[in-house]
């Protein structure tokens, strides 16, 4: 809805990225094999007449997705997401890094970062603002999650899903960064509820970054910069209040 009118923003999504940077022939395929191919098979699609031995561009064969994910939220463990993470994180965020310094330098206002794991992987540092598109119905969530992905089992959906925050705890998380720079769409009904649910949210931050100060940001660098500091700053503020305060509530239990 944000690459659309009216609003038509760059969108860098982070799935797209993550499964170019673990493609045959880059690093980060290199490094997946060596590490998960010894205790996983099926780690590689197998030969076929569309993919010979040695893959179609002769750098290896694919992942093997759903392999990938049964072995990382299903038999896998903790210990095993946090070397996939560091594997797959630095290389995205270069390339995210990439993608928003060529969106400023194009004259938008403002750039979309579709990420899943914005607070998990720390991110959310890097948001001036923050939007999470939550249900407050969990079996919505796991009803469109395999409709997303066919491929999933009910289990393989219920194993990814509580491998992650709960989506009603980021969206606690967002609001409390403040008045326009955290806000939540519900996402319980059909398609037009959502635009009018976007529209909402982003009256909000409109509000909060109006054409004058965005053209300020482009036409005057520094500005820029100081402005990306003191957001960054507070970003890191505003996350280090909730952890503590989560770690707090932890420790009475």
């Amino acid at each position: 809805l944000l690459s659309q009118p009216p609003y038509n923003l760059p969108v860098i999504d982070a799935d797209i990225i993550a499964r170019k940077v673990v493609e045959p022939g880059t690093a980060g395929y290199q490094k997946i094999v060596s590490h998960f191919g010894p205790s996983t098979p099926d780690l590689l699609l197998p030969p076929s007449a569309d993919i010979p031995e040695n893959g179609p561009n002769g750098k290896g064969r694919p992942l093997n997705r759903p392999a990938l994910g049964r072995r990382i939220f299903g038999e896998g463990k903790e210990e095993d997401r946090k070397v996939l993470n560091g594997i797959v994180h630095p290389a995205v965020r270069y390339e995210m890094y990439k993608a928003m310094l060529y969106a400023y330098l194009s004259g938008h206002w403002a750039v979309v970062l579709d990420i899943p794991l914005l607070f998990e992987s720390g991110w959310e540092r890097m948001c001036g603002t923050v939007m999470v598109v939550a249900v407050r119905d969990p079996d919505i969530q796991m009803q469109r999650l395999r409709v997303r992905d066919a491929h999933l089992t009910e289990e393989d959906a219920k194993n990814r899903v509580l491998s992650q925050w709960d989506v009603r705890d980021k969206a606690k998380r967002a609001l409390a960064r403040g008045e326009g720079a955290g806000v939540v769409v519900w996402n319980d009904g059909d398609k037009e509820q959502l635009r009018r649910e976007v529209h909402r949210v982003m009256g909000e931050v409109r509000r909060r970054s109006p054409k004058w100060w965005a053209w300020s940001l482009l036409l005057c660098p520094p500005l820029a910069m100081t402005a990306g500091m003191y957001s960054f700053l507070r970003s890191w503020y505003v996350k280090s209040k909730w952890e503590s305060e989560k770690m707090k509530e932890k420790a009475k239990l």
